[in-house]
């Protein structure tokens, strides 16, 4: 083939996911793994929300209803929203491509926080704009220095809170002084995929800041706290006026009827959220606990998840780690040689998480 692809396309790093299980468990040839490293839902699916999509099973011969009238009429009562301004999307990272697709054209720039979520990178590059990249501060993002970088070419401000890989977070005080600094020909992003799990009462959140005419974009999922990353489903809250422009780029039907029915039941399922978050906190305090005697630093974190600096390349300790069917995230791919990221699991999974750690970092030879 003689193919003439964009540069900005062929530039573009492919995402690597964590590693499936089933793909670890045929590689080595084992059983019984765990998987600590996509920040996923330790306790499954709601079971609300499995009833509901199996309800909605016979219905599979027909399409799904495009906007998702029902789930997004839900959502507006939940947030006190215009229905008008909230958007689906195949996952909240499909709003993202969908947001930059809308308001980028070649040579635009958007300033992104580095390291982050690697899709906001890709999501900018995809449309022939530039990705101005701000690198964090202690960790947690810059919004000095990433209202610096905005110039009469920025279009869009990524923020993600808690911060995906450092669980660091803005707060509303910062974030309302830095979003008074921004022109108003610039949309904010903030995504809030793990904003369900933060502890500091002072955290930025983006619904109160709603309604107000913003040029602001809050997304949210049902992939973490909720349980549902199988099913690809997430939403974007917006105004109305810019939901509309993002909905002519929208392609038909790209919300499931599975998805859609799945994410309603589990809106309603309160005590699974509440379950869940409990879960989650007992199982970080645990995992932080169990890692306090290995000659590691364990950052602080208000995701669901955490860094962990063993001192060292973290290629090999992520491997050793895949052999004993123990699956993290090596964080290289975000500028971190050094680190890798564990999220909570249930308790014998951080037990088993914390056991295998020890094991490759005090083995001798």
């Amino acid at each position: 083939m003689n193919l003439k692809i964009p540069s900005y396309i062929t530039e573009i790093a492919p995402y690597v996911p964590g590693k499936p299980i089933e793909e670890l468990e045929r590689q080595y040839g084992i059983t019984g793994s765990v998987k600590l490293a996509s920040n996923e839902n330790p306790l499954g699916p709601s079971p609300m929300a499995v009833a509901a999509i199996t309800a909605a099973l016979a219905g599979l011969n027909r399409y799904p209803e495009g906007a998702g009238p029902a789930l997004v009429a839900a959502l507006a009562e939940l947030w006190q929203a215009d229905a008008a301004g909230i958007v689906l999307g195949n996952g909240s990272d499909e709003i993202i491509a969908m947001v930059a697709r809308t308001l980028l054209t070649p040579g635009d720039e958007a300033v992104i926080p580095r390291p982050s979520f690697l899709i906001y990178d890709s999501a900018v590059r995809a449309c022939g704009a530039v990705p101005v990249a701000v690198p964090l501060k202690d960790m947690a993002m810059d919004l000095d220095a990433m209202a610096r970088a905005v110039t009469p070419a920025t279009r869009i401000v990524f923020i993600c809170n808690p911060n995906n890989p450092t669980g660091t977070v803005v707060s509303q005080k910062a974030f309302t002084a830095f979003l008074a600094r921004l022109p108003d020909h610039v949309v904010t992003v903030v995504d809030e995929a793990y904003i369900e799990f933060a502890r500091d009462p002072g955290v930025l959140q983006t619904m109160t800041l709603q309604g107000r005419g913003l040029p602001l974009v809050t997304l949210r999922t049902f992939s973490k706290a909720y349980g549902l990353a199988g099913l690809r489903i997430g939403y974007g809250v917006m105004p109305p006026v810019l939901a509309d422009l993002i909905h002519r780029v929208r392609l038909p039907f790209n919300a499931s009827s599975l998805a859609q029915a799945g994410a309603l039941a589990a809106l309603k399922d309160e005590a699974f959220l509440r379950r869940t978050i409990a879960t989650v906190h007992e199982g970080l305090d645990a995992l932080y606990r169990g890692l306090a005697d290995l000659p590691v630093h364990c950052l602080p974190t208000q995701a669901n998840f955490f860094l962990i600096d063993l001192g060292r390349p973290a290629e090999d300790v992520f491997e050793q780690l895949l052999r004993r069917g123990v699956i993290v995230r090596s964080m290289k791919s975000y500028g971190f040689a050094d680190f890798i990221r564990i999220n909570a699991g249930l308790p014998e999974e951080n037990r088993r998480l914390v056991a295998a750690l020890g094991e490759v970092l005090c083995r001798k030879g």
